[in-house]
């Protein structure tokens, strides 16, 4: 591992910054689904990059725009990086009616159910009018809106998480293979989210195995994630498809009814499942298709014959 002591002070930095605004936002008192909620996890978004700057600017004054693959160049491995996500999260759909007692719901009974935790039946009421008031279906707006926000603030958001594991670690972890650097670099950031998971992220009703949850999917995510950084040699491209990831997320849920969090979703199994074939692609056009075959070599190696 290239710089042990650098990313040693990165992750310290990363987890203990993270963390400690996690623990000063739950001994405050706050709760997390609420808009101090929201503003905490989207701070706690931009902690690896802080991490990165303060290690990387600060501490070593290191130039990182070209070693972190901070480049705005648009390539063709741009595209699946925007459409990839909402693919996954309709594949998780369609999975998720496969389950026992999950149901299709059209008019989006399931989503109203899961509100009504969270609003009183009288904002539930005015949810539901306004939806059927619109002129298209929610599934078509909410694509749309993800898709539009996936390249625009969501994916600024992401750059806030992707300088870090996808720029920092990256070149921190290139002397080794595709599959130990993905294994790795998928283990930190799934325990990174461990707080925000513990407070009801993602999965509200089991958030103790959900903090296991999130780090399988988080492993299962980062080949993805790492294989579309080295081809189009930017973490900007790692940024977009993590922002489309979550503006597009919700239409797993829309249009379901039943099921748990460890079933349902994007971040559930049926997100899981959806994951395996998207991976086995990756891996056939990878060794079969692709000129460079970077699954097969060190990442050093897959981003020296990237740049040629």
């Amino acid at each position: 591992m290239k710089n042990i002591k650098k990313t040693t002070l990165f992750l310290l930095l990363t987890f203990a910054i993270s963390y400690g605004l996690a623990g000063a936002f739950h001994l405050s008192g706050s709760e997390y689904p609420s808009l101090a909620g929201t503003i905490m996890a989207v701070a706690y978004m931009f902690v690896p990059t802080l991490a990165v700057l303060l290690v990387e600017k600060v501490i070593h004054k290191t130039e990182i725009r070209e070693p972190l693959l901070i480049s705005f160049r648009l390539n063709r491995w741009f595209l699946p990086a925007w459409l990839l996500p909402p693919a996954i999260a309709l594949g998780a759909f369609g999975i998720a009616l496969l389950f026992p007692e999950v149901h299709y719901s059209p008019g989006m009974e399931g989503m109203f159910e899961r509100f009504a935790d969270m609003m009183t039946p009288e904002q539930v009421e005015g949810v539901r009018r306004s939806l059927d008031a619109l002129p298209i279906h929610p599934l078509w707006l909410t694509l749309g809106q993800g898709l539009i926000a996936g390249v625009t603030i969501n994916a600024v958001a992401g750059f806030g998480e992707e300088l870090g594991w996808r720029g920092f670690l990256l070149r921190a972890f290139e002397g080794r293979s595709f599959l130990q650097a993905s294994l790795l670099i998928g283990f930190i950031w799934g325990i990174w989210h461990a707080p925000l998971i513990l407070m009801g992220h993602n999965y509200p009703e089991h958030p103790q195995l959900g903090v296991l949850m999130m780090i399988i999917w988080c492993i299962l995510l980062t080949p993805i994630f790492l294989y579309i950084t080295i081809k189009a040699r930017s973490v900007i491209a790692a940024a977009i498809l993590h922002g489309t990831l979550n503006g597009t997320a919700g239409l797993a849920i829309l249009m379901i009814q039943g099921g748990s969090d460890l079933l349902v979703g994007a971040t559930g199994l049926a997100g899981f499942l959806a994951l395996v074939p998207t991976l086995l692609l990756l891996f056939i056009y990878d060794r079969w298709f692709s000129r460079e075959q970077i699954m097969e070599k060190t990442i050093a190696d897959g981003l020296a014959l990237t740049s040629s």
